[in-house]
This record gives C-alpha cells, structure tokens and sequence, in this order.
C-alpha cells in the first residue's frame, strides 16, 4: 500500500506554519510515502515565490501543485525551470507555456503521476479542455497511480470530471474553493474523489482574508487586494491509501483541525 497526504491550498505564512507544525507532529504517525501541496495562494494568498517554495521543500513536500496564480510572480519561471523542479503548474494551460503540468516521482518502488488541472467554469479563459488534456496525458505516461489536483470553481465540472476518468485515474482531489466537502469517496470502488480539500491558513478569515475587507468588497462593489488574516490556524488535508499494483484508491480520510496556535512555533 501507498499512502499519500495532500494538503489543501496553503495560505500565506500562517499556513506554511501550520503544515510545518502539522508534519513534526503528524508525520512519524501518518507515515506518507508522499506529501503533496497545493501552493496557490502560498505567498500572502498568491502563487509561490522562490522564498516559499524553499520553505515547502525544506519541511519535505515531495510535489507542489497550483492554479490560477501560477503566474502571480515572475520568479515562478526560475523555480519551474529547475532540472528537479518539485513545482507543476496545471497542465491544460498552452503548451507554449513554461513548465509542465505533471510530474513523474517513485514511492515503495512505483511511478506515481501527480497532475494538475484548472477549470474552466468562473476561471481562466484560453484553457485547453481538462478533459482532453488528460486524455492526453493517460496514452503518454506509463503508470497505474495517477492522480489529479483539479482545481476548480464548479462543484459539476469537478464532479463531471471524476466520473469520466473514474477507474483510469487514482484520485481526483479538488482544490481552489478553500472549503472542504463532505463528500470524499471511491468512485466505482476505484477513484478517490473529494470537490475540495479545503485549505490551510488562518482559521477567522474569509476563506484566508481579513473579514473585514472581503465584507467591504461585498458590500461596495470596490475590489481591493486582500490581506491575510491572523491568528489561529487550521489544516484541511486528505489521506489516500492506494493499492500499488492496480492503482485504485482503497481508502480515503480527510483531515480537518482547527484552532492551532501557531503564537509558540
């Protein structure tokens, strides 16, 4: 058995310490063969720079995933360029694009494919079809265990796209929303599948902001930058125990603790 962690988007400094916190404490317990991060607001609720993709790296994350905000600094291009890269950007994004979107690692002597993929509903417009971009991606890659970051906005376009991948991909874990569902399940007794896994950051926020600026963007109509919250944490992450010889999810747990105090670390 394979046993993989995955964490939901990780927000800004209070989330990095909170996955930091969270693996010395967890981690001889759960013993992962494989740590994934969602690493698109990582920066103070942007995408990574080399300073937070270091500190991931350094706390022992094996694969780094993103969406949207892949692109939010321009030193994102020296940290994808890397011969070991760990970073991946969504891979329905054009191929001119630099960097890829998947990314091939070993765990108990088995490849292992971490994907990841953007929506198209309420995101970005000039992607390729995720669909057909992991069909691609399934007849160039020689592996049993795939499994797919699909972040995106729309609960049916995650759910429709589960089902049509369900017993040719691992797992289907969705990301971007910052709310984890109650929903994780096997499809077809073989995909892992949660919409979303949640994410880790400030607990008193708006999904990571300050409330007070999200509350004022509602209620004006004014968009400004937000800010990261303070105070205590939460962690939203998710276990998959996967059969390495047929590549099916036997069992997924998710994670979900709150009021971590950070203030001692």
């Amino acid at each position: 058995m394979i046993r993989v962690l995955l964490f939901g988007d990780v927000f800004g400094r209070i989330g990095r310490g909170a996955v930091r916190s969270f693996l010395e404490e967890k981690k001889n317990e759960l013993s992962p063969d494989l740590i994934i991060t969602n690493t698109d607001n990582v920066s103070s609720a942007k995408g990574p720079t080399l300073k937070t993709y270091r500190e991931l790296d350094e706390m022992g994350v094996d694969v780094m995933t993103c969406g949207d905000h892949i692109w939010d600094y321009p030193e994102v291009l020296d940290i994808l360029s890397q011969k070991n890269t760990k970073l991946i950007r969504p891979y329905n994004y054009p191929a001119i694009c630099p960097g890829k979107g998947f990314i091939e690692v070993e765990a108990k002597g088995q490849k292992v494919i971490i994907a990841s993929m953007l929506g198209r509903v309420w995101t970005k417009e000039g992607l390729d079809s995720p669909f057909y971009k992991t069909d691609e991606l399934l007849e160039k890659i020689d592996s049993k265990i795939v499994i797919v970051d699909f972040h995106a906005e729309a609960t049916s376009e995650k759910y429709a796209y589960a089902w049509n991948f369900a017993e040719k991909i691992t797992a289907v874990i969705g990301s971007h929303t910052h709310v984890q569902t109650a929903d994780a399940k096997i499809l077809n007794g073989f995909t892992g599948y949660m919409t979303d896994v949640g994410f880790c950051g400030p607990q008193q926020s708006v999904i990571g902001a300050i409330p007070e600026e999200s509350i004022k963007i509602f209620r004006t109509g004014i968009k400004t930058s937000l800010k990261p919250a303070k105070g205590l944490a939460q962690i939203n992450a998710v276990i998959l125990d996967i059969d390495e010889k047929s590549g099916k999810t036997l069992k997924i747990t998710p994670i979900n603790e709150s009021d971590i105090d950070l203030s001692q670390t």
